[in-house]
């Protein structure tokens, strides 16, 4: 039994995730289930009672093992599917009575800056801006570090609101995949005009990717069969590598995909929409590579309980 443990969870639209930390911030277990929360939301704007269901029988799972670790503190947020939902309440109430806390139901720009603080507390000193981008189910946060100063956009854009939007062949058209793109292009338009920063970027700069998208891709360039978090953490993935994964994956079907070394079950029908949006935000930032990061939402949130 370990004393003063803190647990974070992370309610997204694509998975649900544990982190459980002891007092000096040393991870003692981190956990992550595919339970689909935003399955539908994007077209009926409603939480589907069976992915509410699939995520509170995870929830429960969680509490179990924050039992074991002896959690005394617990933060539990809800992202882009709760928010957007009508029945968001639903959730809430189903959530809170199993963990025994409530979730806060995080804004896009508290989303991004919680990402932000968790990614970069492990990053090298940098003299220039830092980028991250988070890209999650349903939503895209895109966090600007210049300085002091932290700033972030997000966007209704997310493998799984873009899968069900758009990418609705299998595998999809070329005609699907360049619509997606129209549509990634439009929303990053609107990013820079609420963060008119991201085009005018300084020459010193970097670009690190978030979630499971990013992690996703870095095992299929690696190689990793089995999740290795040493391995992938900070990670590199090239400009060109990333655009010659969109092509790859977009000319295979989701069972195709699920075959590929390095793919994470339940992420193959997605995996395309995620790629895409991170493609277009590498050539935004006009950067070599991203560097993927396995520490994001969910560190921030247990710092902030430090």
């Amino acid at each position: 039994m370990t004393p003063s443990a803190v647990a974070a969870i992370d309610c997204g639209t694509n998975s649900t995730r544990l982190l459980v930390a002891d007092a000096g911030g040393q991870q003692l277990t981190r956990l992550m289930r595919i339970t689909r929360l935003g399955q539908g939301v994007d077209s009926r704007n409603r939480l589907a009672p069976e992915a509410i269901a699939r995520t509170v029988a995870v929830l429960r799972e969680f509490r179990e093992s924050m039992d074991a670790f002896a959690v005394d503190r617990t933060r539990m947020v809800a992202t882009s599917a709760v928010r957007d939902a009508e029945n968001g309440a639903a959730f809430v109430e189903a959530a809170t009575a199993a963990v025994g806390v409530a979730p806060e139901v995080l804004s896009g720009s508290e989303e991004g800056e919680l990402a932000y603080r968790g990614a970069s507390a492990d990053l090298s000193p940098f003299e220039g801006d830092t980028l991250v981008v988070d890209i999650g189910g349903g939503s895209t946060e895109i966090t600007l570090g210049r300085g002091d100063t932290v700033t972030s956009v997000s966007l209704q854009l997310g493998c799984v609101r873009l899968t069900e939007r758009c990418l609705t062949s299998d595998p999809p058209t070329p005609e699907e995949v360049a619509a997606t793109r129209v549509v990634i292009e439009q929303a990053l338009d609107s990013a820079q005009e609420a963060l008119p920063e991201l085009s005018a970027l300084l020459p010193a700069r970097r670009l690190v990717g978030l979630a499971g998208t990013v992690s996703t891709l870095a095992a299929l360039k690696l190689g990793i069969a089995a999740y290795d978090q040493e391995r992938l953490h900070h990670a590199a993935i090239s400009r060109q590598e990333v655009h010659d994964m969109c092509e790859q994956l977009a000319a295979l079907s989701a069972r195709e995909r699920k075959d590929l070394v390095g793919m994470v079950p339940g992420r193959e029908d997605v995996i395309l929409g995620g790629a895409l949006i991170l493609d277009m935000v590498v050539a935004l930032a006009g950067v070599p590579e991203v560097i993927a990061s396995e520490h994001d939402i969910l560190d921030g949130i247990a710092l902030s309980l430090r």
